[in-house]
């Protein structure tokens, strides 16, 4: 994939990145203020200038409660990337690896939605969900 000929998905990549290397303050740096978030861990929704590090906070107290750690995402190549004008809608297939109780899953088959628009002239994520798969 040339990311340098689809910026919206070089920053869905960074946001990804920053996520695999447990790094919530990049992942915030990649948001849009106010930032909406869609998962299947409760409560569900997170939103707000601080949504993804507030999202962050919820998967760590969730790993620790389940006995989860290690997530790691890879993202295949995009169904859509959409731009129009300043807004962008990006969905990728996706596979999440997770250490469980010290043994690795992976689940695959999930799909990562996400909404951008430009804030000072940068793509930023606005919101996104995670559709999980088996």
């Amino acid at each position: 994939m040339d990311v340098t000929l689809d910026p919206p998905m070089a920053v869905v990549l960074g946001y990804v990145d920053a996520f695999n290397n447990g790094d919530s303050k990049a992942m915030s740096a990649l948001c849009a203020d106010p930032m909406q978030i869609l998962d299947g861990m409760s409560p569900h929704v997170w939103q707000g200038s601080t949504a993804s590090e507030d999202w962050w906070d919820a998967v760590q107290r969730e790993g620790e409660h389940v006995g989860a750690s290690g997530y790691h995402i890879t993202l295949a190549e995009p169904r859509h990337v959409d731009v129009t004008g300043d807004h962008a809608y990006v969905v990728v297939p996706a596979t999440m690896t997770v250490n469980l109780h010290g043994k690795q899953v992976t689940q695959t088959g999930s799909i990562f939605t996400v909404a951008l628009g430009k804030v000072g002239g940068q793509w930023r994520l606005t919101a996104w969900a995670w559709a999980k798969g088996a």
